[in-house]
């Protein structure tokens, strides 16, 4: 990871101007690992967010035999898999792995393209934690052998014949769904996914493999019917935009009181959160590709109940911002933590801040309105690095998060842009 990164924020400024929503990093990650199904030509990405998450799927892709050029000025990723085909090189290692969950999207590819895989590092008990099962259990009822070697802590995939099958899901996630349509669309015959994710996401992945000439059906319906075909060839698109980064930055707009215009920001993405947050007093309105946010400072946040669901539903990912909110609003608010148990480690933070917020299992009190205060505060992951940065902008004082690292794996340049609206955030490197 080199040096050690941190967010330090100093509160009491609103959010004015113009911000760029950046690619959506759920849509990126599935389509690096497709491009690598294209056995001619070279695939060109554009609108990529320039995370951590990108930089660590294109070490795996070039480790594996793809020629990658990343260029991050114009936000475009070339690929180049035409030359995959080393069995030797179908190893997804540890030291990447480890680091980055979405390596299990790379399976697909080299199942097809070199007859293997091997997942280093995510064997044993972390299987089933880490609820990777349900992709190799699918991978399986295509005709995959699967075996677990826990001593040497790896997963061995071994396919030399897929065909399709009738597939299903336990619960609708948007990467098992992405995994297995990837699976299917060069096996034999017809797939048919049950209970598939309704992501947005989802529909721009399918819309790529489309293009690269995959035979994909019901998209959106949560019933995917994929007809397999002999090969697939390499295309440009353009990657949505990400609806996450567009609600994070809605919230801090919503909590700092001001009034921030998100292009690219699509409000029928935003599902369940947009009418919660509009219950809470944010005024949203979309203009062509701009999203218009604003939230009168003259007026006090209004609490809110609020659980996590699949898409349409209240998004996980939006769960810990909202959080954060809620320590503004004026009343108790409830939130149920339907999909990640692990996403209540934020209340403690904040609760360093001077919020009071008690955890019983996976439901939330946020008591309001408090006056939170800056400190030191350590991100446990992605989405509560996010949101301490948002609870930052309000403290009073100055606010240190880290480790900056994992806010980076989701949020293109964040300090930039949100400087850019007149917040006091900078990006700290050092030992």
């Amino acid at each position: 990871m080199g040096q050690e990164v941190r967010y330090r924020v100093r509160g009491g400024r609103p959010l004015n101007g113009t911000a760029f929503i950046q690619g959506a990093k759920n849509a990126v990650l599935p389509m690096i690992g497709a491009a690598l199904l294209a056995a001619k030509g070279r695939t060109v990405l554009r609108n990529v967010p320039i995370i951590e998450d990108v930089r660590r799927a294109l070490e795996l892709a070039e480790h594996i035999g793809a020629k990658v050029e990343f260029h991050e000025a114009e936000r475009t990723i070339v690929i180049d898999a035409s030359r995959l085909g080393d069995p030797e090189r179908a190893v997804l290692p540890a030291r990447i792995a480890a680091r980055f969950r979405g390596s299990v999207l790379f399976v697909p590819a080299l199942m097809h393209r070199m007859g293997q895989a091997r997942i280093e590092g995510v064997g044993g008990c972390n299987l089933g934690s880490r609820n990777l099962d349900f992709h190799y259990r699918g991978f399986a009822r295509l005709g995959a052998e699967v075996t677990e070697d826990d001593e040497r802590n790896h997963i061995q995939v071994t396919s030399r014949d897929l065909r399709g099958g009738h597939l299903y899901l336990d619960t609708p996630s948007h990467t098992g769904t992405e995994n297995l349509i990837m699976a299917a669309v060069l096996a034999r015959g017809t797939t048919v996914i049950e209970h598939a994710a309704l992501e947005p996401e989802v529909i721009d992945v399918i819309e790529f493999l489309t293009r690269m000439g995959a035979r994909i059906t019901g998209g959106g319906t949560g019933f995917i019917t994929v007809e397999g075909v002999e090969e697939l060839t390499a295309v440009e698109h353009t990657i949505m935009s990400d609806r996450i980064d567009a609600g994070v930055f809605a919230m801090m707009a919503a909590a700092t009181g001001g009034e921030v215009s998100l292009v690219g920001a699509n409000l029928a993405h935003l599902g369940v959160a947009r009418w919660k947050l509009e219950q809470m007093g944010v005024e949203f309105a979309q203009q062509g590709a701009v999203l218009h946010v604003h939230r009168d400072p003259a007026t006090a946040l209004r609490p809110i109940n609020a659980v996590t669901s699949p898409y349409p539903g209240f998004a996980t990912d939006l769960q810990s911002p909202l959080m954060a909110l809620a320590t503004l609003a004026d009343g108790e608010s409830y939130i149920h933590e339907a999909i990640y148990d692990g996403r209540f480690a934020l209340a403690d933070e904040l609760n360093k801040m001077g919020a009071k917020i008690e955890v019983d299992g996976t439901r939330a009190i946020v008591h309001g309105t408090t006056t939170l205060r800056g400190t030191d505060v350590v991100a446990h992951d992605l989405r509560t690095g996010a949101a301490l940065v948002l609870a930052g902008l309000v403290a009073e004082g100055e606010t240190c998060v880290a480790p900056g690292y994992l806010v980076d794996r989701g949020h293109s340049q964040f300090a930039t842009r949100l400087a850019a609206l007149g917040a006091d955030v900078t990006r700290e490197e050092g030992a």
